[in-house]
């Protein structure tokens, strides 16, 4: 597995760098065709393993990895697949990829201010290039896209509740490799993603708030045997400090611990 790497951002991009243009074209009216009957039951499979995995107590990027890694398995075309994470302040994050392009594109991207990746994180749902050799939007990245080989990109929003965490990013070594099937699954794959995403950050705050609260609790032990007071009591004092001093409660709770001997 290639290993993630961080990018920053000094800022996010002003909304005239993103150009928000319709991700279908009329050009790619017809050419729509329907999964095989075999495609369709190897689809159902990698989404049921999918959806098993994220019940299991995994790594997120073990998930992410078997979203990118499914995608392609199951979409035609699909050379190269990648996952773009939006933190806060503007950072970045390359995870789950197949290869080393992904990264080395969203790089470019940064560099640039423009292109298929940022735009499904931040704007469109979908994003779609058929052949970057005709691709007008991002006339820094198209270019150097083709010099890596990438000639097609199929890039999906991922939601989370009411934010956005990003996008799942597809690549192609070869134009005109999308259609309608390639733009539902890849959809289906990103609401996985997303879902896997939503339950990693659930776990991580439910993991902060138990830690909060055996600290509290910590806290309130030391305060009661020193100052031979009830929990009520000790509750009380750590609450008056921590308004006096202006520090949260979890921060006059580990000062309490750090004390106690």
């Amino acid at each position: 597995m290639v290993v993630d790497r961080h990018i920053r951002l000094s800022a996010p991009f002003p909304p005239h760098e993103i150009t928000n243009v319709p991700c279908v074209r009329s050009t790619d009216i017809g050419k729509t065709a329907a999964m095989t009957e075999p495609q369709t039951r190897d689809l159902a499979m990698r989404m049921a393993e999918l959806a098993r995995s994220l019940a299991l107590p995994r790594d997120l990027d073990e998930i992410l990895s078997g979203v990118t890694a499914t995608a392609k398995e199951v979409i035609p075309g699909v050379d190269a697949a990648g996952i773009l994470l939006v933190g806060k302040g503007g950072e970045f994050e390359s995870v789950a990829q197949i290869t080393d392009i992904p990264h080395q594109l969203d790089e470019l991207q940064m560099k640039f201010g423009e292109g298929p990746c940022v735009q499904a994180a931040l704007e469109d749902v979908v994003v779609r290039t058929d052949d970057f050799r005709e691709e007008g939007r991002w006339p820094k990245y198209a270019p150097a896209c083709i010099e890596l080989g990438v000639l097609s990109s199929l890039s999906f929003k991922l939601y989370t509740a009411e934010r956005t965490a990003g996008a799942l990013n597809l690549f192609g070594f070869h134009p005109n490799v999308w259609d309608g099937d390639a733009e539902t699954t890849g959809a289906i794959l990103a609401a996985h993603a997303a879902a896997a995403v939503l339950a990693h950050r659930h776990g991580e705050q439910l993991k902060s708030a138990l830690s909060t609260r055996d600290r509290i609790g910590q806290a309130k032990g030391i305060i009661m045997e020193r100052y031979k007071v009830d929990d009520v009591q000790a509750f009380e004092m750590m609450r008056r400090l921590s308004q006096d001093s202006n520090k949260k409660l979890t921060e006059i709770a580990q000062q309490v611990i750090d004390t106690r001997d």
